[in-house]
């Protein structure tokens, strides 16, 4: 399976940063949407959390992309 690296410096990132940080939209507002309508998956499963803690490792799937944090 083929990923797109989001490389974090700290134990974790929130899913709205990993997001922002991986150039998917630019405002955190359209990110807390994005999510809260169910278009995020956290390592196989829907996440409506923005505030959800991802470590190294973890996998999040946006608009038919996979996003591993490394």
């Amino acid at each position: 399976m083929d990923y797109i690296e989001v490389s974090i410096r700290d134990e974790y990132i929130r899913l709205g940063q990993a997001m922002k940080l991986a150039g998917i939209l630019d405002s955190g507002s359209d990110i807390k949407y994005e999510i809260l309508d169910g278009k995020v998956q956290v390592n196989g499963e829907t996440e409506e959390r923005r505030g959800r803690k991802l470590h190294k490792g973890d996998v999040f799937r946006y608009a038919g992309r996979d996003y591993k944090i490394v």
